[in-house]
């Protein structure tokens, strides 16, 4: 029951941010999560014989962040980066055993690339001209991918997927690619159904419905591959959650680790849409 709970208040949340938010709330909300998951990530990163500064990650990703502003330059990210990266390798030549500079100053730069710049995506796609249904679009694709493969993986799951994860199966990632189908359609033809009775726009969807199923494929494999690789992160640092955040649900990054990946995939479709001067989504 708590885990549904959650789920819902979660979803909730989100859904009234795309609909009603402005784009500072996009933007904090995003950045907050991202605070927490890096909080997260540094203790997996920690669990071993590493030693990443917390001011390091907290600030690295509010520098993130602070680049995807309007008012700031979008050039000036990678040297932002650029920067951040060399203080930490500064700050653990100095403190750490020579042995361990290297691997810290590494895992605390991928730390900021696997969790902090996905989440700058959110509203960077939210701001575009089709950022609404595109944001939710992904979204309804990621949730119900997920719970397709919870719940027809733990009933009909026979065949290991990866060693990565014990738990999933291949019949679990089949009905995931399928449930993420079937919700995309669903909001394709909601935009649909809505533009042609009310009038209303909001999911206006102008690409052929190929194409959308194309998309939600993309964005499912992507989101079972970040499932898989946070799993990976977890095994090595010997735990069965990133955290104890939300109830039923384990940690922020588990809750968020297929949208890492996810969100990115998406990103890279549009700017391949964008670059060919493909149709909108």
């Amino acid at each position: 029951m708590k885990r549904i709970l959650t789920a819902a208040l979660l979803i909730l949340v989100v859904v009234t941010l795309i609909f009603r938010g402005q784009p500072w709330m996009l933007t904090l909300a995003s950045a907050l999560i991202a605070e927490l998951a890096a909080y997260e990530y540094l203790q997996l990163a920690n669990a071993g014989v590493a030693d990443i500064p917390a001011w390091w990650m907290i600030c690295g990703t509010a520098l993130v962040f602070l680049f995807t502003l309007p008012n700031f330059h979008n050039e000036a990210e990678l040297p932002a980066l650029s920067a951040m990266a060399l203080i930490l390798l500064a700050w653990t030549g100095f403190r750490a055993p020579l042995d361990r500079v290297l691997p810290d100053a590494a895992r605390g730069l991928f730390g900021l690339i696997y969790v902090a710049y996905p989440l700058t995506l959110i509203p960077m796609i939210w701001n575009r001209d089709d950022g609404k249904p595109l944001l939710l679009f992904l979204m309804v694709c990621v949730w119900a991918g997920d719970i397709a493969a919870l719940y027809v993986g733990r009933r009909y799951g026979r065949h290991k997927l990866s060693r990565l994860s014990p738990n999933k199966s291949w019949e679990g990632s089949i009905a995931s690619v399928a449930g993420s189908v079937l919700a995309g359609l669903a909001v394709v033809f909601s935009g649909d159904l809505l533009s042609t009775y009310y009038g209303n726009t909001v999911l206006h969807i102008l690409e052929p419905v190929w194409q959308s199923v194309l998309l939600a494929v993309i964005i499912n494999l992507a989101a079972q591959l970040g499932d898989l690789l946070e799993s990976a992160i977890k095994r090595g640092a010997g735990v069965k959650d990133s955290g104890t955040m939300l109830p039923g649900h384990g940690g922020i990054l588990d809750r968020i680790d297929a949208l890492l990946v996810a969100a990115p995939a998406l990103w890279c479709v549009l700017l391949l849409k964008d670059a060919f001067s493909l149709s909108r989504f």
